[in-house]
């Protein structure tokens, strides 16, 4: 029986590259000579951490990697940039960016009802961070992917493991 994946995984390799060039650029502009600003990746913690000497300066690094991550086809909503600002000692600040990786619960629910409440002849389960899809046809499987690109075109959903 025909079946699919749908997981949300970004490419962690075009993000360490982005992260590794938006640092060069940042270690080689003259506006931030001299300061505390830096960036780096935790692949392990799946985390960007910007650190800088000032909120303005941490917006700019945040256009940096934005600019150097957009140039790599990297979708930004696998980046969650809504964690505060945190102060460090004297006037350094902090902001830490999560990876999205893996499909959370509610995700997967909204999936699986978005397949069931249009009733194609494929059947949607959620198995841990995927959705895995499974229908008689090729031709079914594929309405379904259509399906959920037109209903979720915020998520950077990708479709793998296909299988005849």
């Amino acid at each position: 029986m025909p079946s699919f994946d749908t997981v949300l995984e970004p490419d962690m390799v075009e993000i360490r590259n982005g992260v590794d060039n938006s640092a060069k650029e940042i270690a080689t502009r003259f506006d931030f000579k001299g300061t505390g600003a830096r960036i780096e990746l935790k692949e392990k913690e799946k985390e960007i951490i910007l650190n800088g000497d000032s909120n303005f300066q941490l917006e700019q690094i945040s256009a940096v990697l934005v600019d150097k991550l957009t140039k790599r086809k990297i979708e930004l909503s696998y980046l969650d940039m809504s964690a505060k600002v945190e102060k460090l000692g004297g006037d350094k600040v902090k902001q830490v960016y999560k990876v999205k990786a893996g499909i959370e619960s509610d995700l997967a629910k909204k999936i699986v009802s978005a397949i069931k409440t249009a009733k194609l002849k494929v059947q949607s389960s959620i198995q841990g961070d995927a959705v895995r899809v499974t229908g008689k046809n090729r031709d079914d499987l594929q309405g379904a992917i259509a399906l959920l690109r037109k209903e979720l075109p915020e998520v950077p959903l990708t479709y793998d493991n296909f299988r005849d």
